[in-house]
């Protein structure tokens, strides 16, 4: 995205401020001493800022974002995706340590031990922060960056807080869920493993795009069946993935609330579940290529759907 010429031309000092009478927000620009109301949007989230960041994916009259997140936050909810992960990974960057870890297993009839999450993950929801300006909505054309060759999708389940939280029980938590929607974590394979190892988590192989529906669902209409879910991946028509909810190791209201631990919240900040089982190219194989057509779908949620550049 190229930096907005406003910003660039104004070299102005500005800011915003609530209104004498409390009902608006100002924007206001220092101008011969004094600060005069702004006409023009200059803060990100705002609808001008929107629409300029959508001028290079959407077509006129094509939807935008449902929710512009204020924040990205991903968690690791699944544990069968987290192993078959990690095995899908040794078995096409690390094929010495694979072939180690797969006899064992045959032999076994285990897990291979390094294949699961560790210890924190079993103690609380754990999560990374994302790259919330990084979102794009449901059929934008997107090409992979340049420094990888192992471009992945990660079906997730998003949800929307509609309410603050400080110190939130898991019931006032989950309560605050305002919406949900679909969630596509593009990532970077090849880039992952060594800026993991840094200790600092995911960076490029993560942060360059995001997606998600052009729907958002209100809780009401989710909560009550999350676990009778189901979805699916389709690459060129051909479904590789079908999955579910089920599994979950901490619920949505055990995750808010253990981010909201001595932690402010607020409403539009975005959360994702993780990747659902099987909803990743690194689990089934199947790895993302100029000219595929991908659809990522929940039952009653919604659908993403990319051409890959």
């Amino acid at each position: 995205m190229r930096a907005d010429r406003r910003f660039a031309k104004a070299r102005m000092k500005f800011r915003r401020v609530v209104s004498p009478d409390g009902l608006r927000i100002l924007r206001q620009a220092w101008r011969d001493g004094a600060w005069a109301e702004l006409a023009e949007p200059l803060c990100p989230f705002e609808t001008q800022w929107q629409l300029s960041y959508a001028a290079p994916h959407a077509r006129p009259g094509a939807p935008l974002l449902p929710v512009q997140p204020l924040s990205f936050r991903d968690f690791m909810l699944f544990e069968r995706h987290a192993v078959d992960a990690a095995r899908g990974f040794a078995r096409r960057f690390m094929p010495a340590a694979f072939r180690v870890a797969q006899a064992y297993e045959r032999v076994s009839r285990k897990t291979f031990p390094a294949f699961r999450p560790g210890a924190l993950w079993r103690r609380q929801p754990i999560y990374y922060m994302g790259n919330h300006l990084a979102f794009v909505p449901s059929g934008a054309e997107v090409r992979a960056p340049a420094y990888t060759k192992a471009l992945d999708y990660e079906l997730e389940l998003g949800f929307v807080l509609g309410a603050p939280l400080f110190d939130a029980t898991p019931q006032e938590a989950e309560r605050a869920i305002a919406a949900f929607v679909v969630l596509n974590d593009f990532t970077a394979r090849d880039v992952q493993l060594a800026e993991m190892r840094s200790g600092f988590g995911p960076q490029k192989s993560k942060h360059f795009l995001n997606s998600m529906s052009q729907t958002a669902v209100t809780a009401d209409a989710i909560l009550p069946r999350l676990d009778s879910l189901s979805a699916f991946v389709r690459i060129n028509g051909e479904t590789v993935a079908r999955t579910d909810l089920r599994g979950m190791r901490h619920g949505l209201g055990e995750a808010l609330a253990h981010v909201s631990k001595d932690e402010r919240l607020f409403p539009g900040e975005l959360f994702g579940t993780g990747t659902l089982p099987g909803g990743s190219g690194v689990e089934t194989g199947r790895w993302l290529k100029a000219g595929d057509r991908i659809e990522l779908a929940i039952d009653g949620v919604g659908a993403i759907e990319h051409r890959i550049l």
